[in-house]
This record gives C-alpha cells, structure tokens and sequence, in this order.
C-alpha cells in the first residue's frame, strides 16, 4: 500500500503518484490522496506546500506532470478549466471564479441556465437562488450585480454556486476565510447535511480550530510532498501544526513590547467621520501596537483607509507627528510616515501578473531612481535585501507574483510597505489566508518593527491574534468605537462583549 493512500472501496477520487511541474521547477513530488463517500477530509500544510496545485489537478484546473487520478476507482484525464462539473466535481475558489457583470442568479445559473420554451425561465432560476441563499442564512439580494457585493457577500455566492449543483465531490479552498462566525457556523451546517447524503468535501484551511470541529480525516502536505493522512479525532491542534511545519510551534506569539506611557503620541485621529464610520478617536504612540477588533462590517477598514487618505472623510482630523494631514491624500499620508497594508493583497496589494521587484518598489519608485531613469542596481539590491529581512522564498527567480503561494506574497506586500520607511504602519488582517508557520513570522516581524521604535495598528478579525500582539484593542461596532482595553481586561470574552453591544462605549 503507498504512503497516503486508503485502498478503501468506498473511495470516490484519488490521486495516485501525482507529480507537477511549472517551467522546470517541482511542486509536487508523487502525493497520495484519496476521498471517501461522505466525508469532509482536510488537506493542509504551509503556503507552498502545494495544497492548491494538488486541488487543482484533482478538479481539472492543472494536468499532472506525471501519476494519475482515479474516479470511482477508475483512470480519468479530468476535463479542463472547470468542465469537470459535469462529473460533479466542483471547486469554491480562494479567488473568487465570478463574472463582475452578472447578477447573483446569473452567476448561480452561468452554463445551465433554465428555459421554458426556448426563453429563459427567470423567475424559476430566482427563486431557486433564493432557496439556496436562505439555506446558507444569506441576505445577499438575487438580482444584485456581483460587483456590487462586499467580499463576504462574494464568498456566500460562491458557496451558494457551489452547493445548487448537488456535486459529487467540492473542493472548498479557505471558504470561511472573509466570513463571520455566524456565517462559518451555518456553512458547517450545511456541509455536514450535504456529507450525511453523501457528498464528499475536501476543505483546505489553515484554521486548525475549524479543521479539528468539521473534518473526519487529514492529510497533510509538506515541501510539496505528502506527509501523514490521519483521522482527525486522533490528532489535536499542536500535532497538526507541528505536521505542517515540521518542528515545534511552542511561541506562535513573541513576548509583548510594552510601551513607555511617556512615549510621545505619533498619531493622533480626532472625531474622524465617514459615510459608515461615526465620530471616531484614538491615538497611538510612538513604539505601540494597538489592536482594532470588532465584528465584520463593523467599520475598521474604513475607518483605516479614511485615516490613510483612500477614503474620503466627512468630518474630523488625523494628525501624524503633531502636523494635521491633509484628507483623502494617500501619497500626503506615505510622505508623513504613514503606511498601509491592504487586507486584499490580490485586488489592491499586488500587481499578480508582474514580477517581485515591480511589485516591491511600486511605491517607492523615487528611491530607486537616478536622473529621472529607474536604476536596476538599486532595486536589485532592495530585492535582495527583502528576501533576507522577510525571509521570501521563491524557486524561480523570474517568478509573477500570482504564482507565488500566499505567506510569500504576504511576506512581499509587507517588504513593499515598508520600502517607503514608515514609521506608523497599518496592517489589514496581517495573516488572512496563510499557514501557521508564517503567521509565526509575520507576529515576529511585527514585534520586531515595534521594537525598532515604529507604531503598529494590527486590525483583524482573529482575536487571538489582537491578543496575543497587542498592548491596547479598540473594539467597533456598527461603525463606531465603543471600547479600548488594555492589560487584564484584554480577553475574549470583554471583546465579544463590546463587539455584540452587550457594554457601553468607555472613554478611549
């Protein structure tokens, strides 16, 4: 029997051996993979393990270099770029698969739209998407355009297309990564009744608390080869992650730097008003890392881009180093010393289709020229020196960014922000999306910025990760800041309590 692979009777597909190239340079190394009826089975491992190549091979989106996939225990070349539905094999994409332009029935329907005679049947494909958004308890509006839909919303739809076409098999990669608890929890729900009647799910996830409470098995990959499959109840959340990163995570957290209270206020935001946001104010000192928590949709990110000059501000003032910064000006805010890391690194943080160093000095292309023309030797070396303070790894020097795996473009949008020199840095949901092993680097870094005597405002939706980094957390709600904790009052609890409305705004 190979490593990796059941043998079971009940198996619906399998890789076999499956082995892949891109242009010379291995990902794979011949990985047994194999899922059961009615099963949910993770597959996890760090960013460049090679869980989504694997996903992709095993949906049709990649063709093997070498190995091959059985279905139902039988051989099969799986048709290309999502054809493989017809087989009942179904992908939910970490980037989303949906056509701007089209409503969310449209989208639901693309490719198997319902007629009655000869014309399209819209009220029937309406109210089949309906039936299935309110499965997954969403409000999402059927006839609303998709790009007009935050990307939580954009998430519930691509789970919406996925569940309507009573699949065989779906792959589900990083599905709850932009959704509330409320909304993971009635996916959960909803995975479970499709695998009791039998559909299969394999869930990639770097959220080891969610693969321990939904999954029946995992396999983990590492270096692009297969390391252990095991059925979950036998392994708890430290086993796991020692699996995937192949030595002991004893501190994910550094130890805090507290701040002196006599350290000078570097940023200061005084009753800040959006169209969302209301009557917003705190500060941060010099040195500091402050946490901004709160339920999604609650206003942390506007509040961020208001601060920053990517959103327009009604009302109020933003002051760095005691000097007034002047509104909705991005590059005024980058020469104060103010920079920003964008929680969408794939939309707004990279260009995906250049390479390492356009993408590095995007922002600082000033310090990189020479008498008006770009100095290649320059950005060479800021290259060379962002791979060593960032630890970004790459196979393939030419490498674009989109083919790059998640940590190592985090890693990259960080090395590009701090390019410029800022001295108050906001970061948008530092980890979303990548392995256990990098986030212990990215907290690492953060610390050590902190430490370098730069302001940090870590905002994120994980509230062990406020916790474990930061000496202050301003909680929102609804748009405003109801609560600031600091030292014994910082728990999971007092947040929740603050983000739900169960306690009334304290003084900041």
């Amino acid at each position: 029997m190979e490593a990796g692979q059941s043998g079971n009777s009940d198996t619906v597909l399998s890789a076999k051996r499956i082995s892949k190239s891109f242009s010379g340079v291995q990902v794979l190394f011949s990985v047994n993979f194999d899922l059961r009826k009615g099963e949910v089975h993770a597959l996890m491992g760090e960013n460049g393990a090679g869980k989504s190549t694997l996903v992709k091979i095993l949906s049709g989106f990649e063709q093997p270099s070498s190995g091959e996939i059985l279905l139902d225990g039988k051989p099969i070349m799986l048709p290309a770029n999502g054809a493989a539905e017809a087989l009942g094999i179904v992908i939910i994409h970490q980037e989303f698969n949906l056509a701007e332009h089209l409503t969310v029935t449209e989208s639901l329907f693309l490719g198997r739209e319902i007629t009655r005679f000869g014309v399209l049947d819209r009220k029937r494909m309406q109210a089949e998407t309906r039936a299935v958004l309110d499965q997954l308890g969403s409000r999402v509006d059927e006839n609303a355009l998709i790009s007009s839909l935050a990307v939580a919303d954009k998430q519930m739809v691509e789970i919406a297309k996925a569940i309507s076409r009573d699949a065989r098999v779906v792959f589900m990669d990083e599905p709850t990564a932009v959704l509330s608890r409320d909304e993971t929890r009635i996916l959960f729900d909803q995975v479970r009744r499709l695998r009791d009647k039998g559909t299969s799910f394999v869930f990639v996830s770097h959220k080891i608390d969610e693969v321990m409470e939904l999954t029946d098995r995992v396999t983990v990959l590492r270096d692009g080869q297969w390391v252990k499959t095991s059925p979950t109840a036998i392994l708890d959340g430290e086993a796991i992650a020692q699996l995937m990163v192949g030595r002991e995570l004893s501190s994910l957290y550094p130890a805090k730097h507290e701040p002196n209270v006599d350290e000078k206020i570097v940023l200061s935001v005084r009753h800040v008003s959006t169209g969302f946001v209301k009557d917003a104010s705190f500060e941060v000192r010099r040195g500091e890392i402050i946490g901004f928590s709160g339920l999604i949709g609650s206003g942390r990110t506007e509040l961020m881009e208001a601060v920053v000059g990517l959103r327009p501000r009604a009302s109020g003032e933003v002051r760095v180093h005691n000097e007034v910064l002047v509104a909705d000006d991005l590059h005024a805010a980058n020469r104060a010393g103010l920079g920003y890391m964008t929680k969408d690194r794939k939309a707004k943080g990279l260009l995906l289709n250049s390479g390492l160093i356009a993408n590095l000095t995007l922002q600082s292309l000033g310090q990189h020229s020479r008498y008006g023309y770009l100095d290649p030797t320059s950005e060479i070396a800021a290259m060379a020196r962002a791979k060593r303070r960032f630890d970004i790894r790459v196979r393939d020097a030419g490498v674009v960014a989109g083919r790059m795996s998640g940590g190592n473009q985090q890693k990259l949008l960080l090395a590009k922000v701090m390019e410029t020199e800022p001295q108050i840095i906001i970061i948008d949901e530092p980890t979303r999306g990548i392995d256990v092993g990098t986030k212990q680097q990215i907290y690492h870094f953060i610390s050590a910025l902190a430490r370098e005597g730069r302001s940090i405002i870590v905002v994120s939706s994980e509230m062990p990760e406020v916790i474990g980094l930061c000496t202050r957390i301003a909680v929102m709600r609804e748009g405003r800041i109801v609560g600031v904790l600091e030292g014994d009052e910082i728990s999971e609890q007092e947040i929740m309590r603050y983000a739900a409305g169960l306690k009334k705004k304290q003084a900041a």
